[in-house]
């Protein structure tokens, strides 16, 4: 596999530093987003504010001047404002889609740049199968996680003719301390609907990640990969 600059948005733990640790041993030149966090043993950290569009462009350039342009994209940042919905703010709703999809459309309006220039690009979209199924206190994340698939598709369409791919990956139940916050009822609803009835690790997921950005890869795009031990079922 031929070694290429990648940036994983929100890597420096979970799901995205389990991405940016394989993409790694894979032999690529891999940077990670923070913003709190100390950077991770081992990657070039950037800090990066998602719903800030000059935090973003900064941290590209960094990114730019120490690997090059930016080839592999893995927009992963994301976070999660459960509540009922009728006590959901307006602030609680936006802040939540803000970061999730609208960070998501910073992050691959800059890469784009210079990957139509390069003929060449990998973006990979983190989603979840909440986009699918839905689920009761999370009208926020699942929109948000919905429209990433409207943008990857869209996407995949303009930027196809480039020879740049664009893919969703849609976690089920994982072991990461995101999905430990949820009830101990609600994992176990979760594990009653999932045919392998129990939670992934965040290495299975890395490993579909592996699989869109390398050359097994480059055949796919628009697709949805779900990572979910058959939870919605190709939903």
């Amino acid at each position: 596999m031929t070694p290429r600059s990648v940036l994983v948005t929100g890597g420096n733990r979970g799901i995205g530093l389990a991405v940016a640790r394989a993409l790694r041993d894979d032999g690529h030149r891999v940077a990670v987003t923070h913003r709190d966090d100390a950077p991770p043993d081992g990657l070039f950290g950037v800090r990066a504010e998602m719903r800030d569009p000059d935090s973003v462009d900064a941290a590209f350039t960094e990114v730019e001047a120490a690997h090059g342009p930016v080839e592999v994209l893995v927009a992963n940042a994301g976070i999660t404002r459960d509540m009922p919905f009728l006590r959901m703010t307006e602030p609680d709703f936006l802040d939540v889609v803000d970061i999730n999809l609208g960070g998501a459309y910073r992050v691959v309006r800059r890469a784009a740049r210079s990957m139509i220039r390069a003929r060449w690009g990998r973006v990979i979209l983190m989603s979840s199968m909440v986009y699918a199924y839905g689920a009761a206190g999370q009208a926020n994340y699942g929109a948000s996680k919905a429209g990433l698939l409207g943008l990857a598709r869209s996407l995949a369409w303009e930027l196809g003719p480039r020879d740049i791919t664009v893919n969703l990956v849609a976690p089920g139940l994982i072991d990461t301390e995101m999905g430990r916050a949820v009830t101990d009822r609600r994992r176990t609803e979760l594990a009653r609907v999932t045919p392998l009835g129990h939670p992934g690790t965040t290495e299975d997921v890395a490993e579909a990640v592996r699989y869109l950005a390398g050359e097994s890869g480059r055949y796919v795009t628009g697709a949805v990969l779900p990572v979910s031990g058959g939870l919605g079922l190709g939903g």
